[in-house]
């Protein structure tokens, strides 16, 4: 009898942490979007889904959502693309290899307001380095972080940044898992440098393009310290990001129906295109070499 429960009590203590900090937080959020409560009474009358309707109805909402999918759809794309192409340079067990793979990974576990403080003295109009820099050159300075055409670029490149470390690694390790006799072979028909990386690289290295691409879309729909340090959603809504919606909305006018309205939202859309990468993506991706 002991030995039956054994596997069940060594995996309760995970079981216990995932459902008090996962799922009770879901279903308390979901509960909380279809009330009303400002933070500060214990009164939580039920308005039903009018929570909902004004966030739906909201211009704000549908500006935050359509931000957040032109960072993901330029960010995404651009982190993968960047991190296949270095690591197959860096895929070679040689000293400087090595050692770049840690100064690229290095920025992935620095602190994110650090990184997000450090790149707005660079970018800042009056003070900063890239305008010091233009001035060198003759060249007026640029209002990097106040102007709605150029701070999304801004947030895409230091959010790309931070996050490009973590991805070479992972590619490094699906780019060591390919059998050199696939690459002998290649060489032996002939094939050139680009050919054997379009059809022997790429395809072999897909379920690992899969993982990342899924973590990289939900990290990117849930970009929020970056954009809170160095912009706080502006210029005129340029970078305002569905997560800094949420907080303003949840923790600055304590309206934590309306906020956790937008966070079932965010959710029901993430599980949205994750069904959607599956069925599309998924079924072309093979785990057999």
């Amino acid at each position: 009898m002991t030995s039956r429960l054994t596997p069940y009590l060594l995996i309760a203590p995970l079981l216990a942490f995932i459902a008090v900090f996962t799922y009770i937080p879901i279903l308390t959020s979901a509960n909380l979007s279809f009330r009303e409560w400002d933070f500060l009474t214990d009164a939580k009358p039920w308005v039903g889904t009018e929570n909902y309707r004004l966030v739906l109805s909201s211009s704000e909402f549908w500006n935050s959502v359509k931000v957040t999918a032109i960072f993901a759809l330029i960010s995404v794309p651009l982190r993968l693309v960047l991190a296949i192409a270095i690591a197959s340079y860096l895929v070679r067990e040689a000293l400087p290899q090595r050692l770049l793979r840690g100064a690229l990974f290095l920025p992935s576990v620095t602190s994110t307001v650090a990184i997000a403080v450090v790149f707005s003295w660079l970018f800042a109009t009056d003070y900063g380095v890239i305008n010091a820099a233009l001035a060198w050159f003759g060249l007026p300075k640029v209002y990097w972080l106040q102007d709605p055409q150029l701070a999304l670029w801004v947030i895409i490149l230091v959010n790309t940044w931070k996050q490009l470390g973590y991805d070479i690694v992972i590619y490094i390790a699906g780019l060591q898992a390919i059998s050199p006799d696939l690459y002998d072979a290649a060489d032996v028909d002939g094939g050139k440098r680009f050919h054997v990386f379009r059809r022997v690289t790429v395809p072999l290295v897909m379920p690992t393009t899969y993982f990342l691409l899924v973590i990289s879309v939900i990290e990117a729909f849930q970009v929020f310290t970056v954009v809170d340090v160095m912009t706080r959603g502006g210029p005129a809504g340029a970078t305002d990001m569905v997560v800094n919606l949420l907080y303003r909305i949840g923790f600055t006018l304590f309206d934590i129906g309306q906020g956790s309205a937008i966070a079932v939202l965010l959710f029901v859309l993430l599980i949205a295109l994750a069904v959607f990468k599956a069925r599309v993506l998924g079924r072309k991706v093979h785990y057999e070499a």
